[in-house]
């Protein structure tokens, strides 16, 4: 069965965004930068890649999936289809033609779908955002990979937003970086 990482950057108060989406106060550069693109390469968007000198198949994942509103900076920068080289799920009961051929539009409910989705065949399924779309799927994530910044935001999207019912995760690793960055990986119980 495939695996269901939510991989996304989060604030030490557990925001992935501003309260209007926007994500550009988490520095893009610093060591851990490196360290990204080396081990995720396939989370670069599309038009980075070759500037970057990213090639080859996925190393995690062949699949994203995203919340319209995790979809729309890419829109709004000019890119229909932001990683051209996944297979790109967006859940969106708002729009109804998909901005691209290589992006499918889901109205249906996304924990069921997601579920299908991980008895496919292929690699890991990388869900990129939003923090409802992440609530809404809680139960079926296998993995959190957090980029913790050392900021405090105080108000934003959260990483989950959901209704309190916990759910434990065991760390697997933690690596802090000069950057002030730690990447930690947990995988559910």
């Amino acid at each position: 069965m495939r695996k269901l990482t939510y991989y996304v950057a989060t604030t030490l108060d557990g925001f992935i965004a501003d309260p209007a989406g926007g994500f550009d106060f988490f520095p893009l550069d610093g060591d851990h930068a490196h360290y990204l693109v080396q081990e995720f390469p396939e989370t670069i968007p599309t038009p980075a890649r070759g500037p970057l000198g990213i090639e080859g198949p996925p190393k995690h994942f062949d699949t994203v999936v995203m919340g319209r509103r995790t979809w729309e900076p890419a829109r709004d920068a000019g890119w229909t289809s932001a990683y051209r080289h996944l297979r790109q799920y967006v859940f969106t009961t708002t729009m109804t033609q998909a901005p691209d051929e290589t992006v499918t539009l889901v109205a249906t409910d996304p924990l069921e779908y997601v579920r299908n989705l991980k008895q496919q065949d292929g690699l890991g399924i990388w869900l990129c955002g939003g923090g409802a779309l992440a609530g809404a799927l809680l139960p079926a994530i296998d993995e959190l990979v957090l980029k913790v910044h050392p900021i405090v935001a105080g108000d934003g999207i959260p990483l989950f937003r959901h209704g309190f019912e916990p759910h434990r995760f065991d760390r697997l690793e933690a690596r802090t970086f000069d950057s002030g960055v730690t990447v930690c990986r947990f995988a559910a119980r």
